[in-house]
């Protein structure tokens, strides 16, 4: 099925970078002992080391080479224990944590609550600068009382901890502090089912079994991730057995996925939402209240989804879905009005129209980044694009200096079904992500962060929300579906949090489950 001999031959033909251990253990295609499994992704990861990234290319990769403190049951949504295997509330802002016994590092280093400690200590590192950091900000100290018993101890109380402590993935202090993060990112080590065989920069990244992993050795002993930004080639690649699996799944592409016997499509809706966010901050046009609504109004979220996604989205009015906890479905969003964006630029000093830059990147559907040029123009807005490679993009957009652009269209996902998850990195004030800044929202978010009551914390979101919809820091476009293209026998199951669990595949419809 994999073609990756090629594949390296014309990466290093062309001058790409290697690391790793590629050819080390001899190539697997087609050997019935040892089943491989090759994923064609939109772009190549931009980074391995799971502290500092939090696209969905890296995502997928770096998840299966590390694991995480607590998980989801993909069957389910529920919290449980991964490296934690139990944990219990001391005081209102103590939780003592007990690991999993006998967990190794893929190294041989035995996994231990210092590693747990130093994990969650270097994400909230501000030399660190992780775009995770407001995820678990909340976070006041961590304490490894015994090897294996972990006390995080919060500033006040934190009803979203254990949805945030989710995404936690655990890296050995040992090992990183010894070879420093730049060489960690490069040959990353963790306790996860699939071990870092290479890296072919731009082309492939190549894991293989972990034989000792604690949970049981994986199904497929090799896993090859193709960097692939064309639809139409991860499609082919697809049709062609090249490829057993490919992510984002063009919408247009759906029937002929269906209508090959030998494929099939796997979906569902996702966490993910679909946002075009502004700068309030940078100084441009959009650091006015009434471009931004202009903007809002004249965006058609229904043509788009009707005409480029298949219907295979759902229309949001608020920036959160029904999935996360602090959905407010009161919310009204904006209508479809250009007459009323025009009127809005006119009131804004712009009589004329205005023109923006579009800060995007090839990692997301360019049919909706032009689609939304388009739009715009109908209103008297113009739209210079600005696209970069999504390292590049995300290095922008988190300048302190907030001089990425005017506007730019993003998706995101905290993988943690929590509002807290959502709005507060997006929006409060000094996150990285944040270009905007309201000391009543934050004040909203703040106490939310801090209120145990569910029916308390819903109101605060609420009105978190109805903030977010006057003073419009973004737009909210639809809620994401996941689309995968997959050969017929992969068993596996997408969830909300877009979990891409190799440990959780397997080929064959009467094939045994993971133990």
């Amino acid at each position: 099925m994999s073609t990756i001999p090629a594949r390296l031959a014309a990466a290093l033909l062309a001058g790409a970078v290697v690391f790793g251990l590629m050819g080390a253990t001899g190539p697997v295609s087609g050997a019935a002992t040892t089943p491989q499994i090759t994923i064609d992704q939109g772009n190549d990861a931009a980074t391995l080391d799971p502290g500092l990234q939090y696209d969905p290319n890296s995502y997928d990769v770096y998840r299966n080479i590390f694991d995480t403190f607590l998980a989801r049951d993909p069957a389910t949504g529920k919290i449980v224990g991964r490296i934690a295997k139990t944990w219990k509330s001391v005081t209102p802002t103590t939780w003592e944590f007990a690991l999993q016994p006998g967990v190794r590092f893929q190294n041989g280093d035995p996994l231990t609550a210092a590693d747990v400690k130093f994990s969650i200590e270097r994400i909230l590192s501000t030399n660190f600068r992780s775009p995770q950091y407001q995820n678990f900000s909340a976070i006041q100290s961590v304490r490894a009382a015994t090897p294996t018993t972990v006390q995080i101890v919060t500033a006040q109380p934190y009803p979203a901890l254990l949805a945030q402590l989710v995404n936690l993935s655990i890296v050995p202090q040992a090992y990183v502090t010894a070879k420093g993060n730049a060489e960690f990112n490069l040959h990353p080590v963790g306790s996860g089912p699939y071990v870092f065989v290479s890296w072919v920069k731009g082309d492939t990244v190549t894991l293989r079994a972990n034989p000792s992993y604690w949970r049981g050795r994986p199904f497929f002993e090799t896993v090859r991730f193709h960097a692939v930004p064309e639809a139409a080639t991860r499609l082919a690649d697809l049709a062609a057995g090249t490829s057993d699996l490919i992510v984002q799944l063009s919408p247009d592409n759906v029937a002929q996925v269906k209508g090959n016997p030998s494929l099939e499509v796997l979906s569902g809706p996702t966490e993910r939402v679909a946002y075009l966010a502004f700068n309030a901050l940078g100084g441009g046009p959009t650091a006015k209240h009434e471009v931004r609504q202009a903007i809002a109004y004249a965006l058609n979220d229904r043509e788009m989804i009707t005409a480029l996604l298949g219907g295979q989205a759902r229309k949001l009015n608020g920036l959160l879905t029904p999935q996360h906890t602090g959905y407010d479905p009161a919310l009204t969003g904006f209508a479809y009005d250009p007459s009323k964006a025009k009127a809005l630029l006119a009131e804004a000093g712009y009589p004329s129209g205005v023109a923006l830059a579009f800060t995007t990147s090839p990692q997301y559907d360019q049919r909706i980044v032009l689609a939304i040029h388009g739009q715009l123009a109908r209103s008297g807005i113009q739209v210079k694009l600005q696209s970069y490679d999504f390292a590049t993009y995300l290095r922008r957009v988190q300048s302190p200096q907030h001089d990425w652009g005017d506007i730019r269209y993003g998706q995101w996902s905290c993988a943690c079904l929590d509002a807290d998850g959502v709005i507060y990195p997006l929006f409060h004030t000094g996150s990285i992500w944040a270009s905007y800044s309201n000391p009543a929202f934050d004040k909203l978010v703040d106490d939310a962060r801090v209120t145990l009551d569910p029916a308390a914390r819903t109101r605060l979101y609420a009105a978190a929300q109805q903030i977010l919809q006057t003073d419009v820091p973004a737009v909210a476009l639809w809620q994401v579906y996941a689309l995968y293209g997959a050969r017929h026998d992969l068993v596996w199951r997408p969830t909300p949090d877009e979990q891409m669990s190799l440990f959780d595949m397997r080929l064959g419809k009467s094939a045994p489950a993971p133990s």
